[in-house]
């Protein structure tokens, strides 16, 4: 389980870092830009991205080995 919450929180950071990179330059790279409903929102959802990767790598720092 430890491994799975590393992985998840290592994705939405990156994910969340690509849409910030996207949002502040003209490259359009990550999944936050290319979801529809977001359109407008991609800062946000890209920073909620980051603070949900960071909390599931507090998760997994919590869980005990195994």
């Amino acid at each position: 389980m430890k491994k799975l919450l590393e992985v998840l929180g290592f994705l939405a950071v990156v994910q969340g870092v690509a849409g910030l990179v996207g949002e502040f330059t003209d490259l359009r790279w990550g999944l936050v830009r290319r979801i529809g409903f977001l359109d407008g929102h991609a800062l946000y959802a890209s920073v909620a991205l980051l603070v949900l990767g960071v909390a599931l790598f507090a998760a997994a720092e919590s869980r005990g080995p195994g």
